[in-house]
This record gives C-alpha cells, sequence and structure tokens, in this order.
C-alpha cells in the first residue's frame, strides 16, 4: 500500500476544498453575513491539514485498484468532516453530528436533511450546503484529474472507483483529458440551467443554488416549500427537463459534441430511462387526472416528480404523500431504479437494473434446457461474464447493507414506512421518502447511531459500495 502517495493526494484534495470554500466566502461579504467569518477559519484549518498531508512526498507514484478506493472513500469522508465545520461552529446546524450528516447528504448528493427552516439559515451557508451538490455530483476526484494532470496508469483507478455506474472507461486516451471533457459538459449544461431560470424570474441566487442541487442531482432547495415554494410552473418545467438531462450517461453527450448522434440515440440504456420516465409519468399523470387535477396539472407534477426521482434529485413542487397510493407505488419503485450509469444520478442505475433483468430470464431459460449456452448482450455487444458477476454481487451486496441498517434504525420506533424509506432514500442518494421522511418531513428526530448508519448508507450508496467496504476489511491494509 503506497500511503505516502495516498496521504499526497489527500493534502490535494483538502487543499483543493480549501480553495472551493473561498466561494461561500464572497457570497457572505456581498450579503455582509457574520458567518462569513466561520468559513475562513475552516479554510484556515483545511490548509494547515492539508499541507501536512501534502508535503509527505510518496517514493513511488504508481497506484493500484486498491489505492485508489482508499483515496475515494477517505477523501469523501475528509472532506465531509471539514464541510461540516462552517455549519458547526456558526450555531447553523448546532450538533456536529447533524452538521456532518447534512455536508454527507450534500457531498452525496442525497439532499435528506436534518433542518426544520432552512429559510434561516444565512445565504453563504445556504449556498455552501447546495454548493456541496456541484462539488459532488460529477466528484472531486474527477475535478482533481482534470485540472492536475498524473499519472494515466494511476488516475484511471481513481476514475473506476468514483465515478458510477460498473464500467467506466475513457473518452479519449488521456484520462485527465476525459476528467475535462466530462466537467466541460457538467459546467455547460449548469450554466444553460441558471440563465433559463432567471429568464423565467427565478433572483440569481436561487437561479444558482437551485442549479447546483439540479446538476449534482442532490435537491437541496433554499425554501422550505423546495420547487414548490416559487410556484412558478415554467420554472418546474425546465428544472425537470434538466434533471432527465443530469440523469443520462455523460458520455453519451460527448458523442453528440463530435457529431455521433445516431451511435448517442441507440443507446440501450438511454432508451431504458427514457422508457421508464416515460410509463411512469403516465401512470402518475392518469391517476391524479381522474382523482385530483387538471390533465395539465397532472403532467406536470407527475413529469417532475418523476424527473426528480429517478434520477435521484429530490426536488418537491407538491406534497406527493397526499396523491393515492398507486401514484406513491410508482415512486417509491423508482427510488430503487436510479439514473443512468456516468451520470450524476444515484441508484442502483438503469444498466444495471437491465442486466439483473437479461440475467433472471437467461437463468429461468437455463433452468429448462441446462445445456443452452447463452450470453448477456447490451447496446449489442456480449457482456463479459466478470461485468454480470460483478453487478449481481453489488446488487447482492447491497440488499445486505439495507437490511442490517433497516435493523438497526428499527430501534428508533418509527413506523415502518418511515424506517424502511430512510435506508433506501439514503443509500440510493435519492432524498425525500415517504412518511415522516417524504416531502414536508426531514431527518432531525432520528438517534445520533440512526444518523450515522444513514451516513454510511449515503456514501456507500454514491460510492458503488466498494471504496466504503475497502475501508472495512483485511484487503484495504494487505500489502500484497
Amino acid at each position: 500500500m503506497n500511503y505516502k502517495k495516498i496521504a499526497h493526494y489527500l493534502g490535494t484534495i483538502l487543499l483543493i476544498e480549501a480553495v472551493l470554500m473561498l466561494l461561500p466566502v464572497i457570497v457572505g461579504l456581498i450579503y455582509r453575513e457574520k458567518a462569513t467569518l466561520h468559513f475562513l477559519e475552516t479554510i484556515g484549518l483545511l490548509a494547515a491539514a492539508g499541507l501536512i498531508l501534502y508535503r509527505r512526498k510518496p517514493v513511488r507514484n504508481s497506484l493500484y485498484s486498491k489505492e485508489g478506493y482508499m483515496i475515494v472513500a477517505l477523501a469523501w469522508l475528509l472532506m465531509s468532516a471539514f464541510g461540516a465545520i462552517p455549519f458547526f461552529i456558526s450555531g447553523s446546524i448546532p450538533n456536529y453530528m447533524d452538521a456532518f450528516f447534512e455536508t454527507v447528504s450534500g457531498f452525496t448528493t442525497t439532499g435528506s436533511t436534518i433542518l426544520t427552516d432552512i429559510e434561516s439559515l444565512p445565504k453563504c451557508m445556504l449556498f455552501w450546503r447546495s454548493f456541496t451538490h456541484f462539488i459532488g455530483g460529477m466528484g472531486i476526484l474527477v475535478f482533481v484529474l482534470a485540472v492536475m494532470p498524473k499519472s494515466e496508469g494511476s488516475s484511471i483507478h481513481i476514475m473506476r472507483a468514483e465515478v458510477p455506474g460498473p464500467v467506466v472507461g475513457k473518452l479519449v486516451s488521456k484520462v485527465t483529458v476525459t476528467a475535462r471533457i466530462l466537467y466541460g459538459i457538467y459546467i455547460g449544461l449548469t450554466v444553460m440551467l441558471i440563465f433559463l431560470l432567471r429568464v423565467v424570474g427565478f433572483p440569481l441566487f436561487d437561479s444558482i443554488v437551485s442549479a447546483f442541487g439540479t446538476a449534482g442531482t442532490g435537491g437541496f432547495a433554499v425554501l422550505n416549500n423546495s420547487i414548490g415554494g416559487y410556484n412558478n410552473p415554467a420554472a418546474e418545467v425546465i428544472i425537470s427537463v434538466f434533471m432527465l438531462l443530469f440523469g443520462v450517461n455523460f458520455n453519451l453527450y460527448y458523442l453528440i459534441l463530435i457529431k455521433q448522434w445516431k451511435s448517442a440515440l441507440k443507446d440501450e440504456e438511454l432508451r431504458w430511462y427514457l422508457g421508464v420516465i416515460a410509463v411512469a409519468t403516465f401512470i402518475i399523470a392518469l391517476d391524479l387526472t381522474v382523482t385530483r387535477h387538471p390533465f395539465s396539472e397532472s403532467v406536470r407534477y407527475s413529469f417532475f416528480q418523476v424527473t426528480s426521482i429517478i434520477s435521484t434529485t429530490g426536488f418537491t413542487s407538491t406534497d406527493y404523500e397526499m396523491w393515492p397510493g398507486i401514484t406513491k407505488a410508482v415512486l417509491y419503485l423508482l427510488t430503487f431504479i436510479g439514473a443512468c450509469t456516468g451520470s450524476t444520478g444515484g441508484g442502483i442505475k438503469i444498466q444495471r437494473l437491465a442486466v439483473l433483468i437479461k440475467n433472471s430470464f437467461r437463468s429461468i431459460r437455463k433452468a429448462a434446457n441446462p445445456r443452452r449456452v447463452e450470453s448477456i448482450k447490451l447496446n449489442g455487444r456480449t457482456l463479459d461474464e466478470s461485468i454480470v458477476n460483478g453487478i449481481t454481487g453489488y446488487f447482492s451486496m447491497l440488499m445486505v447493507i439495507i437490511a442490517v441498517s433497516i435493523l438497526i434504525i428499527a430501534l428508533d420506533g418509527f413506523d415502518l414506512t418511515t424506517t424502511t424509506t430512510s435506508v433506501f432514500t439514503c443509500i440510493n442518494n435519492v432524498g425525500p421518502g415517504f412518511a415522516l421522511v417524504g416531502p414536508t418531513g426531514n431527518f432531525s428526530d432520528f438517534s445520533i447511531l440512526s444518523k450515522a448508519v444513514l451516513c454510511f448508507d449515503m456514501l456507500a450508496g454514491r460510492l458503488e459500495l466498494i471504496p466504503v467496504m475497502m475501508l472495512f476489511t483485511r484487503f484495504a491494509s494487505s500489502n500484497k
């Protein structure tokens, strides 16, 4: 294990977080808020810790997959731990565990909150809270690769450990160039969304933080009633479309940029993704039209909530807890599905779901005909069995973590819906759940133990389980 190289990377990441924290300082100075001082104090701590780690110059620069996983897991833990400090020392969130929960929720783009009155926070705190979504959406280590070229052989292990999805490759020959392309697309879409929100009447500050929450598919809002608090149908439609867009594999945008439209539009995962959205929107809109809303409103509400849940953004435009049972059941299922691989969304991912379904049918056919030899294909290409086995293993591990988490959180004594959906929404990085953690609820009443478990779930879900689980295995410390 190349410990000095790991420390050097972690130091770099903490120094970058210190630089990024200058943005809420600027916001605080603009609005003349006293809380600005607490960001400056945290920047000092980050700089000191970052320099101590950064100065541990490695003897060798090579990194292997296990070290890449360790860097990613430790980086996200450290960033969340330091990122929580301004909330805590300013008194905006008096309990450090609550501040850590809110920050982990921000960086992992989950959007679950312990806050009961969001609008009471200073603007600089609200900005940092939403900015953590933007940082975590594409991944801080992808950003490091984009701005600080490293050894190509080492970088791909870090990128594979952080970018969501079962298969991560390079768009072009160099990993650093791939990272720059991804961030360029990410920033471009975010700027476009800010502009459109301004056009339909959003204040500049609200446009920026709402765009951060949408781009990172996180869902932190600056109003207690989320996006519904603006009562702006045009903005809801725009945000709905962009939540859908940020849930698409960013590699497809690169194909579009190089004018390979047909290849992008033929992507099987994209067709599954759009198909699920269309079917879910239709079912919910039909049910809402029959039971409570005019057709146009039903379509608007259903499309917004479907794209919000499947992209794992978690914004709300209305209290869906008041909707009929079938609509809530559809949203409940969407919580598990998630967005596309290589997007900023969470969840199991459409590609994994497609492979799991195909593998299940293959198993049935093979049981009927044991001599049958059949491969699983995606986009017309045969998947290596190691990928199929990896997806099956991922799903099994996910179910075990969910089961254990539910058992621990059940100790708090909440109803079954609250207990189960709190775990589902955190490990799938969705944000709101149902019952006490629904669109008008929060996680403030959970015990410290439950919040710690949910923080683990959020990190495990965002980092696709393996990097976080590596911290608890003997393989991580092995020198072999």
